[in-house]
C-alpha cells in the first residue's frame, strides 16, 4: 500500500488524516489512554487558510507539535480531563500524613462535593467567576455557614494549586480572600467575666447533680487547656513534684466510636502547663473520687483517665459539650441574669482572657495555650473590652502622677 496522502499530494504522519471537506485531524492516545483528536483546516503553518477559516486557528501540525511535546514532558492536556471532584480527591490521597481528625474532615468534605453538580465541572473550565458565585450560592442560597464554605475552600484551593503546579491548569481560580465575596457569619467566641465565672463555679460546687463535674469546669477555667487535651490527661500526666501537667495530646472519639489518642499538630502542642495549688487540688481530688478499675481502659497505650462514662470508656470533648449544656441550662433556670452560651472550648478563651487582664507576658500565655503563634493567642483567645480599656487608662495615668 501507498502512503496516504493528502488532497495537495503531501505524506500524512502517523494519526493524521483529512476529511472529506478538506478539514484535517490528528488522532491520538492521552495520560488517561483516551482517544482524542485535534483539527484544523491547514496542515502546514505556511498554509494558506481556506475561504471562510478562522484565522486564529492554529495549523494542525502546529498543535500536533505542542500534543507530542506535551506527552514527552508529562504535562497533561484538556487539564487532564479531570473533574473538580476527581481533583479533589488525588489531592486528598497525597494528603497520608496527617491527623485522624484531618482526615475525617477532609471525607466530609468529599462527601458533600459529590453531591454538588459544581464538583462535575472540568477543571480546566472553571474560572474564578463561577467559583465566586458557587461560594455566593451556597451562602445566600444553600444556607451554608462561613465556616462550612471556609472548610471546602481549604480543600479545593491547594488541590487546584496542585494542578497548576502539576500544568494541568495555568490559574488557581480560588486564589482569591474568601472574606471579599461572602459574609463571616461565624459566631465570635466570648469569654466569662471575673463575676460570672465566679458564680458559674459556686454553683457547680452546691448543685446535688453537676457538682462531680465541678473539679472538670475549675481546671478547664484555669489551666487553658483544649477540652480534648484535659479528656486525654491520665493520673501519670500530673507532675505534683514539678506542680505541672504533661500535656502530650489530646482524645478523640471518631465517627465509628473509636477511641483514639492523638499527638498535637504542632510541637508547641506539646508543653508543660504549671499548676496553680488550686488546680493541683482538683486533680487529687479527682483521684479521691475516682472509682477503683479492676481492669482500666487502654487507649494508645495509656490508663488511668480522670472521667470515664458509663461504660466504662474515658470520657470524650463531646461529653462535656452535653456537661455544659445541662449546667448552663440549670443555671440560667435559677438565675435571673442568665449566662451566654458557654461551650468547654470557651473555657480556654476565659482563662486567656483572664490571664491578659491579669498582665501575663504575651510569649508565656502563648506557650500555655499551646498556639504556635502569639497572635493567635492575642487576637483569637483574648477578649479585653471597654472596660478593661478604661482601667489600663487609670493605671497608667496614676503611675504618671506617682512619678
Amino acid at each position: 500500500m501507498g502512503k496516504r496522502r493528502d488532497s495537495k499530494g503531501r505524506i500524512l504522519r502517523t494519526g493524521e488524516s483529512q476529511k472529506k471537506n478538506g478539514r484535517y485531524v490528528f488522532q491520538y492516545t492521552d495520560f488517561s489512554g483516551k482517544r482524542r483528536c485535534v483539527y484544523s483546516s491547514r496542515l502546514e503553518k505556511t498554509d494558506r487558510y481556506p475561504e471562510g477559516a478562522l484565522k486564529k486557528d492554529k495549523a494542525l501540525r502546529e498543535k500536533e507539535e505542542e500534543i507530542l511535546f506535551n506527552k514527552a514532558n508529562g504535562l497533561f492536556d484538556f487539564g487532564g480531563d479531570l473533574t473538580v471532584i476527581e481533583l479533589a480527591e488525588r489531592y486528598v490521597a497525597t494528603r497520608t500524613n496527617v491527623k485522624e481528625s484531618t482526615k475525617a474532615g477532609y471525607r466530609t468534605t468529599l462527601n458533600f462535593l459529590r453531591k454538588e453538580p459544581f464538583s462535575q465541572k472540568r477543571i480546566d473550565k472553571v474560572k474564578q467567576t463561577e467559583v465566586k458565585l458557587w461560594m455566593i450560592k451556597l451562602q445566600q442560597e444553600d444556607g451554608r455557614r462561613y465556616s462550612s464554605i471556609r472548610n471546602i475552600r481549604s480543600v479545593l484551593k491547594p488541590a487546584f494549586q496542585m494542578a497548576v503546579d502539576d500544568d494541568l491548569i495555568r490559574k488557581n481560580p480560588f486564589a482569591f480572600p474568601l472574606g471579599q465575596i461572602i459574609h463571616d457569619d461565624t459566631k465570635k467566641r466570648i469569654a466569662l467575666t471575673q463575676e460570672q465565672e465566679e458564680q458559674f463555679l459556686s454553683f457547680i460546687h452546691e448543685h446535688p447533680h453537676y457538682s462531680r463535674y465541678y473539679e472538670g469546669v475549675y481546671i478547664l477555667l484555669n489551666t487553658g487547656l483544649r477540652v480534648s487535651e484535659f479528656c486525654g490527661l491520665t493520673m501519670a500526666d500530673i507532675d505534683y513534684k514539678e506542680h505541672c501537667i504533661h500535656v502530650t495530646g489530646q482524645l478523640l472519639r471518631h465517627s465509628n466510636m473509636v477511641l483514639e489518642f492523638e499527638t498535637p499538630k504542632t510541637d508547641a502542642g506539646t508543653r508543660d502547663i504549671p499548676m496553680t495549688p488550686e488546680v493541683e487540688q482538683c486533680f487529687r481530688n479527682l483521684v479521691k473520687k475516682r472509682e477503683r478499675m479492676a481492669v482500666e481502659p487502654i487507649v494508645g497505650g495509656k490508663a488511668g483517665f480522670f472521667y470515664l462514662d458509663k461504660c466504662k470508656r474515658p470520657v470524650v470533648a463531646l461529653h462535656w459539650e452535653h456537661y455544659f449544656r445541662g449546667m448552663i441550662g440549670a443555671y440560667n433556670r435559677s438565675h435571673t441574669i442568665p449566662l451566654p452560651k458557654f461551650t468547654p472550648h470557651n473555657c480556654r478563651h476565659t482563662f486567656s482572657t483572664k490571664m491578659s487582664r491579669m498582665r501575663m507576658y504575651p510569649k508565656d500565655l502563648q506557650y500555655i495555650m499551646g498556639h504556635s503563634d502569639y497572635k493567635v493567642t492575642m487576637n483569637t483567645y483574648t477578649h479585653l473590652a471597654f472596660e478593661d480599656a478604661r482601667r489600663e487608662l487609670k493605671r497608667v495615668n496614676d503611675h504618671k502622677m506617682i512619678g
